[in-house]
């Protein structure tokens, strides 16, 4: 029986639902979908002009579906940034030692940035590897073992140490944990002291390629304004380089990692220094969140909240930021610098207007917000604003349903609800897919640390419970392996330039992505319960 209760209450939370929630139309969301993926908005790039127009846009459309202004008398939440961009033709970083002096060239062989607001900072610094630069002590592993880093550069692995047959579980065993985080990595090092890192790339640890990576150090990096203060250098190098430099410093890559392994490795000193200048563009520049409310009609859970949130923005444009991967002289799709984000994620927030205007028409007990937030791409910097600063009491908010680079394939007959077992709101998504006739997609184990890459993590981590619905891999159509490959090759135009609209995409799936999270909101909005956090083994 113990075993049914969970079930018994997700279902029963759909029986509250005063109405059946209504349908999102796929009319409003293609055409919100091909405006914000257009050449015009330029890829959508943080403090470029292309971001004014996203929130201009945004705000306008729930400003004529009749929303509330989600801060005040405003749609628009500011959200101050730190803005950097390296400037690799007057930076110059060298690495001598072995007798040798090596230069990597930037952008094809290494890529930095400044992690402080200095326009210039010269260096000459000892090289130390650090192993994976972790310091969990819930997994008793250390990397820094207490030793004095301050002025040392880091060279760092990607990911994490693997599980082993003894401990299976180590570092959330085949899922990335936050410490396999590059994020995290850098935080973790600024915190120890280090003055720099720079993190080796493979493809398998990272789980993208350089093609990704490269882009987004080409272009202007941000962070929170107000943020901590991170190390006076961050990059990453090509697996080829980084094993050039441990040679050059007396040492072997493979063994190196072999040591990282260990939960006795202690950060080695390569007979090597980093010596040069790095210059950057340092501002501070404000973007948005853009938030709209349809209040809620019961008289006390008016005062509770569902958040259905998308990040608008993508890497924008700029000369030379681009990989084209365009197929030469395809009519409508030359070759370009901009980054429109048709998928990752005009599509979420297509989505999110399309569910605004059915919300708009059907209004729940709680009160809906939708919520686009700026800079995901630059580390969930916008919904981290948002959670520091909530338009909305946290305490009083009852989950955030996230949507992030949708279905643009076909109809499925299953959805994706990732880490759904770490809260009761797993329960009610499984009860809305049964009543939606969609089967839960498997889950695989999350190598990419997807968990931590998404909008929804920054409502985790201020308590609020969170999903971040994805789409499903059950394609209905006369070729179903065909329409899987369609999909898979989505990857190749991850981050890239060639991340366009098509006209001739069949929506079906992303409308039902979209109408299932809406109802997966309504049933949360219309229960007499909020959904609690699980503890999760």
């Amino acid at each position: 029986m113990r075993f049914l209760l969970p079930i018994l209450a997700a279902t029963s939370l759909l029986a509250q639902t005063a109405h059946p929630a209504p349908k999102v139309q796929e009319g409003p969301l293609r055409a919100h979908l091909a405006f914000l993926a257009d050449d015009l908005l330029e890829g959508r790039g943080t403090g470029q002009r292309g971001a004014e127009l996203t929130v201009r846009y945004l705000e306008t459309q729930l400003q004529s579906l009749g929303l509330r202004p989600g801060n005040g008398a405003s749609y628009r939440q500011p959200v101050s940034l730190l803005g950097l961009k390296a400037l690799p033709g007057r930076s110059t970083l060298s690495f001598l030692g072995g007798g040798a002096c090596a230069t990597p060239t930037f952008g094809s062989e290494i890529v930095f940035g400044s992690g402080v607001a200095q326009a210039e900072q010269t260096f000459d610094a000892p090289v130390v590897f650090a192993g994976f630069g972790i310091d969990a002590p819930e997994w008793r592993w250390d990397d820094y073992k207490g030793l004095d880093l301050r002025g040392k550069v880091l060279l760092m692995l990607v990911n994490e140490p693997a599980p082993t047959a003894e401990e299976p579980g180590l570092f959330d065993g085949a899922n990335l944990s936050a410490y396999g985080r590059w994020t995290k990595k850098f935080e973790m090092a600024a915190q120890h002291g280090a003055l720099g890192v720079l993190l080796v790339h493979t493809p398998a640890s990272a789980t993208y390629g350089w093609t990704v990576v490269r882009p987004s150090w080409e272009a202007e990096r941000f962070s929170l304004a107000q943020g901590p203060r991170g190390t006076g250098l961050q990059g990453w190098v090509t697996e080829e380089v980084a094993k050039a430099l441990a040679k050059q410093g007396g040492q072997d890559l493979d063994a190196l990692r072999a040591q990282a392994q260990r939960r006795d490795f202690r950060p080695l000193a390569l007979d090597l220094r980093l010596q040069g200048t790095l210059r950057s563009e340092v501002r501070t520049v404000a973007q948005f969140n853009v938030a709209g409310v349809v209040p809620g009609t019961d008289p006390v859970l008016k005062e509770e909240l569902v958040v259905y949130s998308a990040h608008w923005d993508h890497l924008g444009k700029g000369p030379g930021l681009a990989v084209d991967t365009h197929a030469p002289a395809v009519p409508g799709h030359e070759a370009d610098t901009i980054y429109n984000g048709a998928i990752d994620n005009a599509s979420g927030c297509a989505a999110l207007l399309a569910m605004a205007q059915a919300a708009r028409h059907a209004p729940a007990k709680r009160s809906q917000m939708f919520l686009f937030v700026c800079a995901e791409e630059q580390g969930l910097l916008g919904s981290r604003a948002y959670a520091e600063a909530p338009l909305w009491p946290l305490a009083k908010t009852a989950a955030d349903l996230n949507l992030d680079s949708l279905n643009f394939v076909a109809p499925t007959r299953d959805i994706g609800l990732p880490f759904r077992e770490r809260s009761t709101l797993g329960e009610v998504a499984e009860a809305v897919a049964r009543a939606s006739n969609l089967t839960v997609a498997p889950t695989h184990p999350d190598t990419g640390g997807g968990y931590f890459r998404s909008d929804h993590y920054s409502f985790v981590q201020a308590g609020v419970p969170a999903l971040s619905v994805g789409g499903g891999r059950d394609f209905l159509g006369a070729d179903p392996a065909a329409l899987k490959a369609k999909a898979s090759a989505y990857g190749k135009r991850y981050h890239q330039v060639t991340d366009e609209y098509d006209p001739a995409w069949d929506l079906r799936g992303m409308v039902q992505q979209a109408q299932f999270t809406f109802d997966l909101g309504q049933a949360v909005a219309n229960a007499p319960t909020r959904p609690t956090f699980k503890t999760v083994k």
